[in-house]
């Protein structure tokens, strides 16, 4: 089905050609829209249970996204709580769906094409599996990526495929239960298609395939127009063989006045089976970590890269003073942080990264913490560093204590690349002189960290260990959910210079931070009314000094408009103003790729220099994009000129805007956004954080699988430069420090690509479903050019376990439960029964999925699980999971329900039928 990048959100329909990034609205089915209407119902079903579970009303007070998670964090989201990580998720998933038009154009499996239905099915197996596992090793954007991919070659099945002619309306359940078999395959001699010369007709399957109902699909020359004899092609103008007889095609992408019918019928089948394919995820992970996955949570996550050598004793304990206060004071409040992360370092070791959703679980590991060793030795910091930003979900907020330059400053620009792919902000607290210490070959200094601070749109603050409680100030702004930046710059040399920002209506805890020394600023707002960095507290705020920071933080009743800071200083410095509100965005560069289903990339490095840029934008709203109306888009120099280079702008509808720039400024900049809140009639002004620049140098790489334990794995990579030719270093790094081999520099001819392979090898101890992080980087030897290459891949042990654990209902008593269900209150049911996993891994966990009673069961690791359910006979149904150690889900159901009419019951059934009719059951 056609490929479309971009949040839609719901069924889509136009009429006419499909296109690349779809509006809402109109008619053609498409990859997104299906799968964005089976994650959104799935999403709403798990948030209501959840609600239900907890004892509040899941209550959404519309359909847009950010209202979905307002509602789905029920008591605890009652203030701002912004909607963009659901968004970056389901843009995360949107995305690896459409790549597999690109990467995978020609695999026949990929796409259920030329009747490879074992290998297709072998990839939704393997991709499964890989799902599960990430998820129990909580690395969900793994998981979000491969389900992505999964889905869509899913979802084909029911496109390429002749299952809806043979008159199915509901999903091929087989696909998804690998033990199952596939039945009634058409072989490679049977012939399937009678000839369309009009490569139009409504359906050209052979009666007798619709009559034996035999299953095929179409098969698909990109290079060739062979195909066997007799055999349907896939059909379209990309399609080869679809002019050798028989002509035509089966192919249901897009809907044509010959197959609306078929083309309908695919769509409501391809949807359904995501949602049974989403559901069997979401029994295997549990709804919490199923709505993690998801990106449902606070937004805020606390990470803390911590320098363990003997002089930071103090500022371990004010990280540690740090930690409390955040949660002491934010627990149970839509400030609660969703996550806690803590990455110790210091020389030579570095980790292991902690990471965990429990507050007295992170209390406990950074009360573990203590000072020792080091020496005068500067610490492994971007080691540590690294770890973070590769662990910790995109744009989070990291924060490193240390009072030492970095001793593996040769990581810098990995660093960078890790910065700029996950988009996360990271702050320095820097205390003491780093001039005690022996310094690397390659000399660090401070300025290293203001560089990696400013490219990711954090701080470096540099303050004396008696002063640093004061500076962590900064720590409790960030780690807040809904934050915002509204501007951002930064002057290397200082000089005097006004900068304007807006505020609007929607804004709270308004912030401006100024790093730097020797610095003395004005502050005005849009009546006039001024306040300079001599007044702690004047009419229009607070303003702390410590250090080289100066935090300004605004009252409350600060007036919207246009406010200017006139900044004055001969030395370097750095301007930040943030604030929180529920209108943000969240963006991509993304690339175009032609094929037989065209559509959008986002790029893994730094746009090409020399060429347009283009940026796929999403802009939410207090009450989503309906709530607000987009202005201006552009991209701005952060150290250069307040020139902002404007865009042309396309609106894909549903606040998604597709922004091409031909005059990209030069160095560093930014995405800088302008709009109008319908909800106040105010002005708005929104900036991204994360600093980028353009390349003449291109790497192209693609992870096509996952990797096996113990089994080295060959990555082919390309790379090119539009700038001069000669000879370019590759540099490759990995944050599970795998073994790995590839050429450390190639020869680059300008405008050709030159291929090689980097080979990877896990080892054979490797947990399954872990997730590991490659960072590859092309330099030209003058050291001018370079960009790089972010790859994530999971390592998975291979599945053989697929068969679910076994319900057997042993005994049932309801006879006390009343046939009138208006007098069931006094009364119980009882139900018992034994839970098996044959020859498999073993039952893992039981969990309740329906009825309001009390569900107790024996030690998990018996041979027999058994389990015991008690209900009031008002709750008249139960179904519980038996989830095994690689995630294979069995199912447990009973209904007492009685039919109208004589009192009858399906326990006078025999105890042979019933224990039928339950086994049956547990395997739907």
């Amino acid at each position: 089905m056609t490929t479309v990048l971009g949040i839609a959100l719901l069924a889509l329909a136009l009429s006419g050609p499909t296109v690349a990034f779809v509006p809402i609205g109109g008619g053609a089915s498409t990859h997104v829209s299906i799968t964005g209407t089976a994650l959104l119902q799935k999403v709403t079903e798990t948030c209501r249970a959840v609600a239900e579970a907890a004892g509040y009303e899941f209550r959404p007070t519309g359909s847009s996204p950010e209202e979905l998670v307002q509602a789905c964090l029920g008591p605890t989201a009652t203030g701002e709580v912004s909607g963009a990580k659901f968004h970056s998720a389901l843009q995360e998933i949107y995305t690896q769906n459409g790549l597999v038009d690109r990467d995978f154009v020609n695999s026949a499996p990929h796409h259920f094409n030329s009747e490879a239905f074992l290998e297709g099915r072998g990839l939704i197996r393997e991709g499964m599996a890989s799902i599960k596992a990430n998820i129990r090793k909580e690395n969900f954007q793994a998981a979000r990526e491969t389900l992505g991919r999964v889905l869509h070659t899913l979802q084909d099945f029911y496109s390429h495929s002749n299952w809806v002619e043979l008159g199915y309306t509901e999903p091929y359940i087989n696909l998804i239960q690998p033990d199952l078999p596939l039945e009634n395959l058409a072989d490679v001699n049977t012939a399937t298609c009678s000839d369309c010369s009009s490569g139009t007709c409504p359906n050209s399957i052979l009666p007798s395939i619709l009559k034996e109902k035999k299953l095929t699909s179409g098969y698909m020359g990109i290079f060739s127009a062979a195909k066997p004899k007799g055999k349907c092609s896939h059909g379209g103008a990309a399609d080869l063989t679809s002019t050798t007889v028989p002509r035509g095609g089966i192919n249901k992408d897009e809907r044509r006045p010959d197959n609306v019918a078929l083309h309908n019928a695919a769509v409501n089948a391809a949807t359904a089976a995501s949602l049974q394919l989403l559901q069997d995820i979401r029994l295997a992970a549990g709804d919490n970590d199923f709505l993690r996955m998801m990106g449902i949570a606070r937004s805020s996550v606390v990470c803390f890269v911590i320098d363990t050598t003997g002089s930071m004793s103090d500022d371990i304990d004010e990280a540690r003073a740090v930690v409390y206060e955040i949660i002491d004071s934010k627990k149970g409040t839509q400030d609660e942080p969703s996550e806690y992360i803590l990455v110790p370092f210091n020389d030579p070791k570095f980790g292991p990264m902690i990471r965990t959703t429990d507050p007295d679980k992170m209390k406990r590991e950074i009360s573990k913490l203590k000072a020792n060793g080091g020496g005068d030795i500067p610490e492994m910091c971007l080691s540590g560093l690294q770890l973070a930003l590769t662990g910790a979900p995109a744009s989070s907020h990291i924060y490193v204590f240390t009072d030492a330059t970095a001793k593996d400053i040769a990581l810098k620009d990995t660093v960078v690349a890790l910065i700029r792919s996950s988009k996360s902000t990271v702050s320095f607290f820097m205390t003491g002189s780093s001039r005690r210490r022996r310094r690397s070959l390659r000399a660090a200094s401070f300025e290293d960290y203001i560089d990696l601070a400013l490219a990711s749109g954090g701080q470096a603050i540099k303050v004396s260990k008696s002063k640093l409680p004061e500076a962590t100030d900064v720590i409790l702004d960030t780690s807040t959910s809904a934050l915002v930046t509204v501007l951002q710059r930064a002057r290397t040399p200082g000089k005097q210079e006004t900068f304007p920002f807006m505020l609007d209506e929607s804004l709270q805890n308004i912030t401006i931070y100024i790093t730097g020394t020797s610095i003395s600023f004005t502050l005005t707002n849009p009546a006039g009314v001024s306040q300079n960095h001599n007044e702690v507290s004047g009419k229009l705020g607070t303003v702390q000094s410590v250090g080289n920071l100066r935090r300004i933080r605004l009252n409350s009743d600060s007036q919207t408009g246009t406010w200017q800071i006139n900044v004055m200083s001969n030395q370097p410095y750095t301007l930040k103003v943030t604030g929180q509100s529920m209108i943000t965005f969240i963006y991509d560069f993304v690339e175009r790729f032609e094929g037989p289903h065209p559509g959008y990339a986002v790029l893994s490095g730094r746009p090409l220099a020399g060429q347009p840029a283009t940026l796929m934008v999403s802009v939410m709203g207090r009450r989503g994009p309906s709530s607000i109306t987009i202005g201006d888009v552009g991209l701005v120099s952060v150290s250069g000129p307040n020139t902002v280079s404007n865009g042309t702008t396309t609106d894909m509808g549903n606040g998604d805007i597709l922004m091409t720039v031909d005059a990209v400024p030069e160095g560093e900049f930014v995405v800088i956004l302008k709009g109008t809140d319908k909800m106040s009639n105010s002005k708005f002004q929104r900036q991204s954080t994360t600093q980028m620049s353009v390349s003449k140098v291109n790497i192209q790489a693609v992870v096509d699988s996952s990797v096996e334990p113990g089994i080295p794995f060959k990555l082919p990579f390309s790379v090119m430069t539009k700038g001069s030719g000669g000879q370019y270093s590759i540099t490759a790094r990995n944050d599970r420090d795998f073994p790995m081999s590839y050429q450390n520099s190639l020869t680059l001819t300008t405008g050709e690509y030159a291929n090689a392979t980097l080979t990877i090898s896990p080892p054979a101890d490797t947990p399954s479903g872990t997730d590991v992080t490659l960072t590859m980087e092309a330099k030209s030897s003058s050291g001018v050019d370079s960009n790089y290459a972010v790859l994530r891949f999971s390592v998975v042990t291979k599945i053989t376990d697929f068969v679910q654990p076994v319900c057997e209902v042993v005994n049932v008593l309801a006879e006390n439960c009343p046939h009138d269900v208006s007098q069931c209150e006094p009364f119980q049911w009882e139900l018992w029964a034994n839970l098996t996993d044959g020859n498999g891994t073993g039952i893992e966990s039981v969990s309740l999925r329906q009825g309001n009673g009390s569900l107790s069961f024996t030690s998990l690791s018996a041979p027999i699980v058994q389990a015991k359910y008690n209900s009031s006979c008002c709750s008249q149904i139960v179904e519980f999971v038996a989830v095994d150690k690689v995630g294979n889900v069995g199912k447990c159901y009973q209904s007492i329900v009685r039919s109208a009419g004589p009192p009858t019951s399906t326990l006078s059934l025999p105890l042979w039928l019933c224990l039928l009719v339950s086994a049956f059951m547990a395997r739907m």
